[in-house]
């Protein structure tokens, strides 16, 4: 008797210790396997049908609009569109290593990164003729530099929260990842066209187009060699996420304090545990299997994170933008072709 009281008085007090935790699950878990279940979907048309599983997943979201505006899905929708894009942004660190960075050469690093900073400034460059949002041209600049859709949600965390920060992003979402597919299946054809050997056309392809999954594709087209040594110069761009995003971080909380000089700012802890990432897969203390299965979880992560996006995004809101942010974007895109391009057929990077 004496011990089923104690046994009893232990499960309420174990069950008092978890109920914050059992109320913050239960809160967020309704959004968030909606939002997985949007992933699901979006993911099976993609391997089926062909397309940009990222675009359908956002596409699909809008359609759940609804669930952004009260009721039990609305805590889980913001988690999985804020944490669970930063998790899945950090995992992307365990695809990189430095060997694969010191494999491509001088010319190539320096291309990627030239095309980078560039590419960012054209952007703000371009928002400012176009009267656009300095933010807004950052945000491009940074997606069309980077790695598409997976940098500008990287960026976006570290910007600040304005009334119009959800609507740029997915704008930017949506762009970047258009501009994307037809650079997939345009590239290619520019390439062979100019009768560019394996390694510049290499070079070419992962140092412009946007998206990862688009690189392999445009690059796997043309060779194995081409493939190959686009997926890592492409890498190498979204190894560039690192610094860019810790730029971002000073920028913004400078403009916050008025421009004023002071302390540094934390880094985000997302950031860290990329670099932390890429540390440990460059010392080769990350087995194979487990880096293509942090690779696929940040996969889910971010297909997730973007669903949630669509579902808080308003199409009555992205009506009213207009057609500046796709000039924006197609320009930048533009610009760093022609970068690239002349760096390839000029200077002889990659050749």
């Amino acid at each position: 008797m004496a011990t089923s009281k104690a046994r009893l008085a232990r499960g309420r007090l174990a069950g008092e210790i978890f109920r914050p935790q059992r109320a913050w699950l239960a809160a967020r878990l309704p959004g968030v396997l909606v939002c997985v279940t949007i992933g699901l979907a979006t993911t099976f048309l993609s391997d089926h049908y062909g397309g940009p599983v990222m675009l359908y997943a956002l596409l699909l979201g809008m359609a759940f609009h609804f669930l952004s505006q009260e009721g039990r899905c609305v805590a889980g929708v913001d988690f999985a569109a804020r944490t669970i894009l930063r998790f899945g942004v950090a995992l992307l660190g365990a695809r990189i290593t430095a060997g694969q960075v010191m494999q491509l050469g001088l010319g190539p690093v320096l291309t990627v990164i030239a095309g980078v900073v560039l590419t960012i400034a054209a952007g703000r460059l371009l928002a400012r003729l176009l009267g656009l949002e300095r933010e807004l041209g950052l945000l491009t600049g940074g997606a069309v530099a980077i790695c598409g859709a997976s940098a500008a949600m990287a960026l976006a965390a570290v910007m600040p929260r304005s009334g119009h920060a959800e609507r740029d992003l997915i704008l930017t979402v949506v762009g970047v990842t258009t501009l994307s597919t037809i650079a997939m299946v345009t590239y290619p054809l520019l390439v062979t066209s100019l009768e560019l050997d394996h390694a510049a056309a290499g070079v070419f392809l992962g140092g412009t187009i946007h998206d990862v999954a688009q690189v392999v594709g445009a690059g796997y087209i043309i060779s194995p060699e081409t493939g190959d040594l686009s997926t890592v110069v492409k890498l190498m761009r979204v190894a560039m996420l690192v610094p860019a995003v810790l730029a971002f971080s000073l920028l913004f909380a400078r403009s916050a304090s008025g421009g004023q000089t002071g302390r540094l700012p934390m880094l985000p802890g997302f950031l860290v545990a990329f670099v932390l990432l890429v540390l440990a897969n460059s010392l080769g203390l990350i087995p194979a299997a487990v880096t293509g299965a942090a690779s696929d979880l940040s996969r889910w992560c971010l297909v997730t994170a973007i669903a949630a996006l669509g579902i808080k995004t308003s199409l009555e809101k992205l009506a009213v933008v207009g057609w500046k942010p796709v000039a924006l974007m197609v320009g930048e895109t533009l610009f760093l072709a022609a970068l690239v391009l002349t760096a390839v057929l000029l200077l002889g990077v990659g050749g």
